[in-house]
């Protein structure tokens, strides 16, 4: 006959790690936070520098394909990181 030890619960124990786990999504949302603002900045420089390319007499084409890809790969990566911040909301 196999016998088990009993386990103990131990509710402090379980207050501690749940409020550990609040902590760490807080810092993860301010973390979240901190990059959406960054992209999102550097989203709105690349609009511009596009913007000023368009502008010049003869734009640098490959230049100008490049920045727009990067900026296409910050719009998913924003709106990723949104979907994170945001809660799911069941209606």
């Amino acid at each position: 006959m196999i016998t088990r030890k009993a386990e103990t619960h131990n509710p402090s124990q379980t207050l501690r790690d749940s409020s550990q786990c609040v902590i760490m999504a807080d810092e993860e949302q301010r973390e979240l936070g901190a990059e959406l603002a960054r992209l999102q900045q550097e989203h709105r420089d690349l609009d511009a520098a596009i913007d000023a390319l368009h502008q010049s007499p003869a734009p640098d084409l490959l230049r100008l394909q490049r920045l727009k890809k990067r900026k296409l790969q910050l719009r998913d990566r924003i709106a990723f990181i949104e979907d994170q911040i945001t809660p799911d909301i069941i209606a």
